[in-house]
């Protein structure tokens, strides 16, 4: 452990000058889900001011990142918001599985606008049940099939599947509650932390559906400045901007 630890902390000194000396800036380029935004933000700042490493993002779902990167589009790190998404780019021959972990972790709550009465966190089923639900499409977004699994888990699914609003992410509808154009959403922790407009009735229990999980990668055809950056995210160093922005 000690020696890997090492390795990681010469690499991060070393790898800037070898960059430099081949005549090329140092960059990496990172695919995210678009509820990393604010925790890579920081992160990849701290990363840049000890590497060097410039960090480029692009932020969006994890399907149309996954979309884009299988159409070739230039990508150092993928960062997933679900476990399926990392596993189509594997399978399809997209990503280094060798590189792969995880992360962070994140959790799902219901939340509603706080200009509208509270809601008794026991009884938030049956306003789901009477409509105004939003949370991410779950045939395409992450955060919805989570939230699919857990109504489906509650036994509401089937009655309530027609009348969901369905969100691009989950910051789309964390701001349709703020907005109060719905009711009640089901989005995640992390985003309703620093939205402002929102209040948490309560957060759903993580046995109800799939671990929430972010799985991170070196991609096919990735710069030396992936292995630097994802070995970042992993360390210390790194997880302490999760855990500042409510990952776990």
């Amino acid at each position: 452990m000690k020696s890997k630890l090492l390795l990681a902390l010469l690499t991060l000194v070393i790898c800037p000058a070898l960059y430099a000396a081949e005549g090329s800036p140092p960059v990496v380029t990172v695919f995210a889900a678009v509820s990393l935004t604010d925790v890579l933000q920081d992160a990849s700042a701290e990363f840049t001011r000890r590497t060097g490493i410039e960090v480029r993002h692009s932020f969006a779902s994890s399907a149309q990142l996954a979309r884009q990167i299988e159409s070739g589009a230039r990508a150092d790190v993928f960062v997933s918001a679900d476990q399926k998404w990392m596993d189509e780019l594997r399978n399809a021959g997209q990503v280094d599985s060798q590189s792969e972990r995880h992360v962070a972790r994140n959790r799902l709550v219901v939340i509603q606008p706080v200009s509208t009465p509270r809601i008794d966190r026991h009884n938030w089923l049956s306003v789901v049940e009477r409509g105004g639900l939003v949370t991410g499409d779950p045939e395409y977004v992450p955060l919805g099939r989570y939230a699919r699994e857990a109504l489906t888990s509650l036994g509401v699914w089937d009655k309530i599947e027609t009348r969901i609003a369905r969100a691009e992410n989950s910051r789309v509808a964390t701001l349709l509650v703020a907005r109060a154009e719905a009711v009640i959403g089901i989005v995640y922790a992390t985003d309703a932390l620093v939205a402002p407009g929102v209040r948490v009735v309560m957060p759903l229990d993580a046995s109800l559906h799939s671990p929430v999980v972010y799985p991170a990668a070196r991609t096919r055809d990735a710069r030396a400045t992936a292995s630097v950056y994802l070995d970042f995210l992993s360390s210390k160093n790194g997880q302490k901007f999760f855990a500042r922005h409510g990952f776990q």
